[in-house]
């Protein structure tokens, strides 16, 4: 079920923090009232299109940081596990200089309560607990604005990265209406015209 409109579902969980610092009970609550948040999910660590895609949001990190949003990424991983792969060179596929949060969904109950979960646990014949799936997370990406409620939702399957850009998009789209009041049309972006969001408006868009 989708999250859009809905409360981002609470956690606290083990995480990684400025890429050397494990701390638990992280928690998206610190940043209500303060900050829009992305929170996004991958596989695994210490895999392949994964730290590409963890790379390229620390490159645009400071772009996020102008616009008084958090970036936080999570995956099912441990948080000793996600420690390593923060002190593994970038030539060697890790993430050594990512600084944003890194969560650890070792119970996988974060990445069931979005939704983004691969697979479920049945019982088997005997009443034993089985698998039915990798249970690992999808990359599913979230965009959380300061009162907590979710706007904006991807899940891409394992083998497709995400766009960091279309991700900013969004972010200024959303951060756009919440200042003007106006509506994002079709392929908007900042810097261009929007709307308002009356028959009026759409056809003064409309006749440019």
């Amino acid at each position: 079920m989708s999250l859009i409109g809905k409360k981002a579902p609470h956690f606290k969980a083990g995480a990684v923090i400025n890429g050397n610092q494990i701390v638990d009970n992280f928690s998206l609550e610190q940043f209500i009232g303060k900050k829009h948040v992305v929170f996004f999910f991958y596989p695994k660590d210490f895999t392949f299109v994964c730290p590409s895609e963890l790379h390229a949001f620390q490159e645009e990190l400071a772009a996020f940081k102008e616009r008084n949003c958090e970036l936080v990424a999570c995956s099912t991983d441990t948080p000793e596990s996600h420690w390593a792969w923060l002190n593994t060179e970038k030539n060697k596929g890790g993430i050594q200089g990512v600084k944003y949060p890194v969560v650890a969904d070792v119970d996988k109950t974060i990445s069931d309560a979005f939704g983004v979960l691969a697979g479920s646990y049945t019982y088997g014949e005997q009443g034993e607990l089985v698998a039915t799936g990798p249970m690992i997370a999808y990359r599913g990406l979230f965009l959380i604005d300061k009162q907590g409620v979710v706007h904006h939702e991807t899940i891409n399957n394992f083998p497709i990265g995400r766009s960091v850009e279309e991700t900013l998009r969004v972010l200024d789209a959303l951060q756009y209406t919440e200042e003007h009041g106006e509506v994002c049309p079709a392929n908007w972006s900042k810097g261009k015209k929007a709307m308002k969001a009356t028959f009026e408006g759409v056809a003064e868009y409309l006749a440019q």
